[in-house]
């Protein structure tokens, strides 16, 4: 089902489509237990999201429909309101999610985005950093500039990052700069931003969450959080050459 839904356009879908967007919506909308990111719920609310719907995240052929999807909306997202974000739902088996641990779900995180970066038809941007090891890298495809959010069946402890299916929040940079560029309203919404997650999570803030720009900051560790508090050491992107493309 390779194509772009709203909350309001749902002609096509399916049973388990209908039921995983309306999981999503109670995370989004419940007044008992506030989603920590505001913007988040800010852009649910005024329909500016945009939704993909993807089988098996484990198949050979989730990687391109999900290139397919982003190429799509990439092309397109300054149509959909300062608050978008493009949503994707992988369908996903039963036997994984009793099976898989949240590091399992973080290598196929990051096989997706390196599988993207294989498939992408247009060249890294120059003002971007190629190595994630630097503080103003972040993941790029088709020219733009996106801030990946990944959520799982595993994480139980941080709530935040927990989903009944295995799913991608990716969010243009242009969105994230217009937010910060509010000013005090953004310091302030940060501030209850944390506020939320304490109270949301059964474990404290993840010492990786910062600012995109700060020189302490790397995105990719805020991509992907464990369930406790600790992180990788080195991050698993690699960047595709051209001449890696050609063989």
């Amino acid at each position: 089902m390779n194509r772009l839904y709203t909350s309001d356009s749902l002609d096509g879908l399916g049973n388990w489509e209908k039921s995983v967007l309306s999981k999503f919506t109670l995370k989004m909308t419940n007044k008992q237990e506030l989603f920590p990111c505001i913007p988040a719920t800010q852009g649910h609310r005024l329909n500016h999201f945009r939704y993909g719907f993807l089988g098996d995240p484990r198949s050979e052929s989730s990687v391109g429909e999900l290139a397919a999807l982003l190429t799509e909306y990439t092309r397109i997202s300054k149509e959909f309101g300062e608050f978008t974000s493009l949503i994707v739902f992988f369908q996903t088996p039963k036997e994984i999610k009793e099976m898989y641990s949240v590091e399992q779900y973080e290598q196929l995180f990051w096989n997706h985005l390196n599988g993207l970066t294989k498939l992408d038809k247009k060249t890294w941007p120059t003002h971007i950093p190629v190595t994630p090891h630097e503080p103003l890298w972040e993941f790029c495809f088709h020219g733009e500039q996106y801030f990946i959010y990944c959520a799982t069946p595993a994480h139980y402890r941080r709530k935040s990052r927990q989903f009944d299916d295995y799913m991608l929040a990716i969010t243009p940079r242009w969105v994230l700069t217009t937010f910060e560029h509010s000013g005090t309203y953004a310091h302030k919404i940060r501030k209850h931003i944390r506020k939320r997650l304490e109270k949301y999570d059964s474990t404290g803030i993840h010492h990786s969450l910062n600012q995109y720009g700060n020189a302490d900051n790397f995105e990719w560790k805020q991509y992907f959080l464990h369930d406790d508090d600790s992180e990788l050491s080195k991050c698993p992107f690699h960047m595709w050459k051209k001449e890696d493309k050609e063989e």
